[in-house]
């Protein structure tokens, strides 16, 4: 849910990374993190448990200022993919404004991503929502690895879903920003059509893309 603070002009979306374990979630975000310019983003925090990687969150502040003057801050969390920390994602879920779900390409991890993929619908639902209002995009990560979904079983995935699909290697920085500029597009578009906030800010999805890329130093690609 769109944040705002009326005194700081200031408002706030929250994007969450979902996904099974070790599929990916935190690489992502190291590697946004590494490419970000240092004046636009905040400090990347990571909490580490024995069982698992992301126990709570990661969250990454990026800042864009609009011309109204207000100051449009993403903030970027993981959840834990361990199930035992079910009650921690459906938390992280809560005010949500739009999900980068993170599956992996091998075909052995198939059931892990639909597992997931469930457990994702079901925390949505948890917290009175479902994929109508959270904008979502999904990325196959891992692709550097051997027997791994190729380029067109990936496409077919879009087709049938009806969701952008990115394929990507996070831990060589490869399709990373592509997830996140895809997803954000997406939900510019959800706050436009349902809030106008393009209209409230004074910004177009031009500008807004160009501001994008201005901050990662990469070329926004368009996805729809």
């Amino acid at each position: 849910m769109v944040q705002f603070n009326l005194k700081k002009r200031e408002i706030t979306l929250k994007i969450v990374y979902y996904g099974p374990p070790l599929s990916g979630k935190t690489t992502n975000l190291q590697a946004l993190f590494t490419q970000a310019d240092q004046m636009n983003r905040g400090r990347l925090v990571t909490l580490e448990t024995k069982d698992d990687r992301t126990i709570y969150f990661d969250m990454l502040p990026v800042f864009l200022s609009a011309s109204t003057g207000h100051r449009l801050s993403f903030k970027l969390y993981t959840v834990p993919g361990q199930p035992l920390h079910n009650t921690t994602r459906r938390v992280v879920l809560r005010g949500v404004d739009a999900v980068a779900f993170i599956s992996t390409s091998q075909r052995d991890q198939l059931d892990a991503n639909s597992e997931s993929w469930a457990n994702y619908r079901e925390n949505l639902a948890a917290n009175h929502l479902d994929l109508h209002d959270v904008p979502t995009v999904i990325q196959f990560n891992k692709q550097d690895l051997p027997d791994s979904l190729k380029p067109e079983e990936i496409r077919a995935v879009q087709e049938y879903s009806g969701l952008p699909t990115f394929p990507a290697s996070a831990i060589h920085n490869t399709g990373c920003f592509e997830t996140l500029a895809g997803l954000l597009k997406r939900l510019w578009g959800h706050l436009a059509d349902r809030q106008a906030l393009d209209v409230r800010l004074g910004l177009s999805l031009e500008e807004f893309e160009q501001a994008i890329t201005r901050i990662f130093g990469n070329t926004m690609k368009r996805h729809g």
